[in-house]
């Protein structure tokens, strides 16, 4: 069956730079609605005992790392209690690829964090295609917190990678998270997983997958699907058309006077009401939603077409 789940996947503490205690990140995940978060401290295992007693069958808390080199940072997530990955690797040198196979033995999630990030040993210069997935929208869209990043070169990165991705049969999902320092950060963006339960196994299963969509908020709501030859598929889901047209369905709440763009292959359009495509033109399809002003509020993964 499966139901969406809103997460945040990048989040500190004390325990590294951040200025909240984990009981006070816990008590704001749960006041803004998220299902689950990752404690993600810059080159600090998370210990068990610290989280066990703040997460319950409201709130999943997910053990990570923010991995910090000094030629970029990656997030590890899902570790085991206490694991701690080596960040002291560079480009081309085999601790960084020993290091992704530990977080993967793990059944764990390598994502590239931040990719574009203003600031000395910030940019990731790492390969992006031997991660799992990638941050495209890290923490408030325009900020002046130094630990930022540049969301809009890594989103269009992403973006311009992705039909070559998909033709490939390897493309990387996008994240959006908070990367929380400071208090009311969290869940700003958040990250909206369609996963078959509330468990770590399944919400890293269905980020891999790319059953994701990016809100800035938990008051975006968001259903994009895709239908064809009498079958459906939703974001990160393969439909299999059959040289029919696809028709594509939005139903969207939460953006006032919203400027909706429709992305494939080809480029983007706007949305119109009952649109249908052809998978003779793209392997993928996917939305994006902004305010009037062009800020993003919301980005969904594709769904992919054959």
């Amino acid at each position: 069956m499966g139901d969406w789940y809103r997460g945040d996947c990048h989040v500190h503490s004390v325990h590294s730079d951040g200025e909240l205690t984990p009981a006070e990140l816990a008590a704001a995940a749960r006041a803004a609605g998220l299902d689950f978060l990752a404690v993600t401290e810059h080159n600090r295992a998370a210990r068990a005992g610290t989280w066990d007693r703040l997460g319950g069958e409201d709130l999943l808390i997910l053990l990570g790392q923010e991995v910090t080199t000094r030629t970029g940072h990656w997030l590890a997530l899902g570790l085991r209690p206490g694991q701690l990955v080596d960040w002291r690797h560079r480009v081309g040198e085999p601790p960084f690829r020993r290091a992704l196979r530990e977080v993967r033995a793990a059944g764990g999630l390598s994502v590239a964090a931040h990719p574009h990030a203003p600031y000395p040993g910030g940019d990731l210069m790492f390969p992006l295609e031997a991660f799992d997935a990638v941050e495209v929208w890290n923490g408030a869209w325009a900020s002046d917190r130094p630990w930022n990043a540049d969301n809009a070169a890594a989103h269009a990165e992403w973006g311009r990678r992705l039909a070559a991705g998909v033709r490939a049969g390897h493309w990387q999902p996008a994240l959006g998270n908070s990367d929380t320092h400071l208090a009311g950060q969290l869940g700003t963006p958040q990250t909206v997983v369609f996963a078959d339960g509330l468990s770590a196994p399944a919400i890293l299963a269905a980020l891999r997958a790319g059953r994701s969509w990016i809100a800035e908020s938990a008051a975006v709501h968001l259903e994009f699907t895709a239908e064809a030859d009498g079958r459906a598929a939703g974001v990160g889901e393969h439909l299999a058309t059959a040289g029919r047209p696809v028709e594509l369905r939005l139903e969207l709440a939460g953006v006032a006077d919203p400027q909706v763009r429709v992305h494939t292959e080809r480029g983007k359009a706007p949305w119109e009401a009952g649109r249908r495509i052809s998978a003779a033109e793209t392997c993928f399809v996917r939305m994006e939603v902004r305010h009037p002003d062009g800020r993003t509020a919301a980005l969904t993964n594709p769904i992919l077409l054959s």
